[in-house]
């Protein structure tokens, strides 16, 4: 199988008090995944004009990567997924905090947490957080780590795209961060994940454990804003060398669907109804 990344950016320029004008490169989008060599073209292709039309404006570039994965991807099982009961940002928060402090999520960590999520700054990767001290652990807190090389075979992507159907929610948006998720979910040190879109017009987000599944959070902001960000809370004794190097490099294959569930209460889920 062949890894396949896209990243668009654009860059923008301002203008200091000297009179000076300084240029960012500003993230657009990015996406990725593991396909067949047959498939290459077709993927490419669809990538580039996620690119072109996404909500956050038209980058200057777009760089695509294509490259042999050099070695076998490692089979992982996705998460089950389920939907919790959430009508507002302030309600969304305080159901991820029950969630997340239930999973051992300290409550230093969440503030961290929803300190860079409401930033407004943009990273390309995820930021890394420690779960009971709530320390940043990134090497580069303005790039953050970004997990690469998954994907999902053709039997469990058609058992997963039936699941969701039923749910209304197959989309490649919920495939793309399920696959993600269920890569980071495997390793033993990532306590949870938190994961707000940057997309100004998506407002679901969700959280991830191995204890609870992936529980997509909607109205996790208000639509229109452009803020975001995803989080992996990781225990006090990784070894964060090794924990982005798998992030980064090691193949993961998605072989066996989970269950999708519907809608639940914030209590349900914590007493695992959904699972």
């Amino acid at each position: 199988m062949l890894s396949v990344r896209m990243r668009a950016s654009k860059v923008t320029g301002r203008r200091r008090g000297s009179g000076r004008k300084e240029t960012e490169e500003v993230h657009i989008s990015g996406c990725e995944g593991l396909y067949e060599v047959r498939d290459i073209t077709k993927v490419v292709s669809s990538y580039v004009m996620r690119a072109l039309e996404h909500p956050r404006g038209k980058p200057d570039r777009i760089i695509i990567t294509v490259e042999k994965t050099g070695r076998k991807p490692r089979p992982v099982r996705a998460l089950p997924v389920s939907t919790i009961s959430s009508g507002s940002p302030r309600e969304a928060e305080k159901h991820i905090r029950r969630i997340l402090e239930a999973a051992s999520v300290s409550g230093p960590a969440l503030n961290t947490a929803w300190g860079i999520l409401n930033s407004g700054y943009v990273m390309r990767g995820a930021s890394l957080v420690s779960a009971k001290a709530g320390r940043r652990l990134e090497y580069d807190e303005l790039r953050g780590v970004r997990a690469s090389r998954f994907g999902i075979d053709d039997v469990a992507e058609e058992k997963l795209a039936f699941e969701l159907e039923k749910q209304g929610i197959n989309t490649s948006t919920v495939k793309e961060a399920l696959i993600l998720a269920s890569k980071v979910a495997y390793r033993k040190e990532v306590i949870a994940e938190l994961c707000m879109s940057d997309d100004p017009g998506y407002t679901t987000g969700y959280v991830a454990t191995k204890k609870y599944g992936y529980v997509r959070v909607p109205n996790i902001k208000k639509k229109g804003t452009g803020k975001g960000g995803r989080i992996f809370f990781l225990s006090e004794n990784a070894n964060i060398e090794s924990f982005v190097r798998f992030l980064e490099k090691t193949p993961v294959l998605i072989t066996r669907a989970g269950p999708v569930r519907s809608v639940y209460s914030v209590d349900e889920i914590l007493d695992r109804r959904h699972l």
